[in-house]
């Protein structure tokens, strides 16, 4: 049985990293909260199936974009957004 392991575009971590100040190295955390949310990006699936890794990294709620390739999962966007956080709460059933 293969691992799963992670990858990205380096040139899109950079970008992304500028715009929402949030490494793919970092986002790789999302996947280990035992409460994080997938969900499938329905507006940008193609070809490819699209989808969303909503999980607590340090202090918050982080929203990933990936798509998964056999065992790899490539990231392709990440950041703190308002709209994940409120999906990961009422999942979770957390109320504020």
């Amino acid at each position: 049985m293969e691992k799963t392991r992670f990858e990205w575009d380096e040139d899109k971590d950079r970008e992304n990293q500028s715009k929402h100040h949030v490494s793919f190295s970092a986002a790789q955390h999302a996947f280990l909260d035992p409460c994080r949310v997938i969900a499938e990006d329905i507006t940008h699936s193609g070809e490819e199936g699209r989808f969303y890794c909503i999980g607590q990294v340090n202090d918050g709620i982080m929203t990933v974009r990936f798509t998964r390739r056999g065992n790899v999962i490539r990231i392709f966007g990440a950041g703190y957004w308002r709209k994940g956080r409120k999906i990961y709460e009422a999942e979770n059933k957390i109320h504020r």
